[in-house]
């Protein structure tokens, strides 16, 4: 080595130059990272041990009008496994599978499928409590996190309206699916340290909080909610039907104050739920609204100025021959001939026709337009239908006839009461909303306000007079409305269903200043017969008889002041009127 060093000094000096030149570049290197730019190591450090777990966002309360909880959110612990992980801790599967309940030889085979993953869930949903004495067990590879799980108290009662969530908190029905966006919140971020196995080591800190979901008041009075689901289910069983909805409106604002389905379900255990329990029918389902449709028809024919309701029409031998169709009554009449207030307290379809050809279809298509029947009613609600309000470039007599009493045409029961609130609240309309409002809404007057309290008149009528609806009084208060019964169409075909009926009441009180709106549905009853105002008509009179008691309306019938309080037909001027 000396004599090759003496021989090839240059290399010797390049050796070490070298060696130097790598030392510093060591240190230097060294420093660069420890000292100038300590932001690398740092970030390195981060990417292997820094981890940001998100902060689940408390979802927003929704209310009744009263502030009665309708949705809440309460703290769940959702517990997740590093499959990978778990593999070199199976003695300790069984006593994981006994504390969460599971089938141990389940869960292994579950864990042996799926050994390379790093994420997989074990439960969701758990109780704080019950999640913290799983992960007491210190089963490694077994993590929780915070979530939040929403709770229904009025379960099966407000299902329908309010609807539910998915197990990610989203909303999948009603007004938890409408208003998801107002509802859900922002989740925020927390930072953490963990090793590499990923445990967790410290809590650094929270760098984005959790912004919680806006509460939502809707407009349903919760107690109104109860009574009319337990009286539809009571109607639905006593009369042996498919199924039925009922609709309370205040007509001076709009607000759907009740609205219940039969069948529902319970929204906080959906393991058996069936499509058709899910059904919000009071806006999916559409119908022919029969003999309901006479109040309108009757109100475009005084508009007109035509007719009055003293105006008389013959209805013998009650059959009208119309080219191939016959138009028949139900019921027999008192006389050959009826007045308009009679026509509709018989529900004659032959006097309502020949009304109808007097002023044609196309006026009573245009109020019916009006009041919003076969119209989008603008509550956004997921599913709604909008029905069929057919107009004819030309209107013969079989289409005006049938519009006339309620066929031909196709209404959700929520239409329905919206243009029932038309009438009670003297010729305006009020937009529908399920949202609670805290000032009177724009309104719109549809039907002169003359027009509406003459049809008021007629309509307590229709439920007063000796042959009325009598089913639908209501004790110490004056009310009015007009029942139907519509054939159902057959599946697959054009025509009719044999012996297959909805039962509809549609009505409003108290007549001293009408408030409230209720439209009953009760779809094929087979027990006691299906006219409306036998099958349904009771059950107005059990809702409006409550709904009228629970918001304190002052009785307007009681024996002392029954003669006062009456409600006057108000006389109108014929103008040519048939009679």
């Amino acid at each position: 080595m000396k004599l090759e060093g003496a021989l090839f000094p240059w290399r010797f000096r390049l050796m070490v130059a070298l060696l130097g030149l790598m030392v510093a570049a060591i240190c230097w290197r060294i420093i660069d990272l420890q000292v100038i730019d300590r932001d690398f190591l740092k970030g390195q450090g981060d990417a292997r041990s820094l981890r940001h777990i998100p902060i689940p966002a408390h979802r927003g309360l929704i209310t009744d009008r009263n502030g009665e909880p309708l949705a809440v959110s309460t703290p769940v612990t959702t517990l997740w496994a590093n499959a990978k992980e778990m593999q070199s801790a199976k003695e300790k599967w069984p006593a994981l599978a006994a504390a969460l309940g599971q089938d141990p030889k389940a869960l292994s085979e579950r864990l042996e499928a799926q050994a390379n993953k790093e994420f997989i869930y074990l439960v969701r949903g758990l109780t704080p409590e019950q999640g913290q004495s799983v992960l007491d067990l210190k089963v490694p590879g077994v993590y929780g996190i915070e979530e939040f799980r929403r709770f229904y108290p009025a379960g099966e009662v407000t299902a329908h309206m309010v609807g539910f969530t998915d197990i990610d908190d989203h909303g999948r029905e009603g007004v938890e699916l409408a208003y998801d966006e107002w509802l859900a919140g922002v989740p925020g971020k927390r930072q953490v340290i963990k090793d590499r196995r990923g445990r967790l080591i410290k809590d650094v800190q929270v760098t984005k909080n959790a912004k919680a979901g806006k509460p939502l008041a809707l407009s349903i009075d919760l107690r109104l909610q109860y009574l009319a689901n337990r009286e539809l289910r009571n109607a639905i069983i006593e009369n042996g039907a498919k199924a039925g909805s009922l609709v309370i409106m205040d007509v001076k604002t709009g607000e759907i104050l009740a609205m219940v389905n039969q069948p529902t379900y319970n929204p906080n255990n959906r393991r058996n739920l069936q499509p058709a329990m899910m059904r919000n029918r009071a806006m999916i389902d559409v119908f022919e609204p029969g003999s309901t449709m006479k109040a309108i028809s009757m109100s475009a024919a005084i508009e007109t100025g035509r007719w009055k309701p003293t105006d008389t029409v013959e209805v013998y031998p009650g059959s009208l021959q119309i080219g191939k169709y016959t138009i028949k009554d139900v019921s027999k009449s008192e006389g050959p001939v009826l007045d308009l207030t009679g026509i509709l307290i018989n529900s004659s379809n032959v006097g309502m026709s020949k009304v109808a050809f007097d002023i044609g279809g196309e006026t009573i298509f245009r109020l019916a337009q009006k009041v919003g029947l076969g119209q989008d009613t603008g509550l956004g609600f997921p599913g709604e239908r909008v029905g069929n309000l057919p107009n004819y470039r030309e209107w013969r007599k079989a289409e005006t006839a049938t519009l006339s009493y309620g066929y031909g045409i196709s209404v959700t029961a929520i239409q329905l009461v919206h243009a029932f609130s038309a009438l009670a609240n003297n010729g305006r309309l009020a937009p529908l909303t399920l949202i609670k409002t805290d000032k009177m809404p724009q309104t719109t007057q549809v039907l002169p306000e003359a027009v509406a309290k003459t049809m008021q008149g007629m309509l307590q009528q229709v439920i007063e007079a000796p042959r009325g609806v009598f089913r639908a009084q209501v004790p110490a208060y004056h009310v009015g409305g007009k029942s139907g019964t519509a054939r159902k169409t057959s599946v697959g075909t054009k025509g009719y269903a044999e012996n297959s009926y909805r039962s509809l009441f549609a009505g409003f009180g108290p007549m001293s200043d009408p408030r409230y709106a209720i439209v009953v549905v009760i779809d094929e009853p087979t027990k006691a017969g299906y006219f409306g105002g036998l099958v349904s008509a009771p059950v107005f009179s059990r809702v409006m008889s409550g709904t009228l008691r629970l918001m304190n309306v002052t009785p307007d019938n009681l024996p002392t002041t029954q003669q006062a309080n009456a409600t006057p037909v108000v006389p109108l001027k014929a103008n040519g009127g048939r009679g």
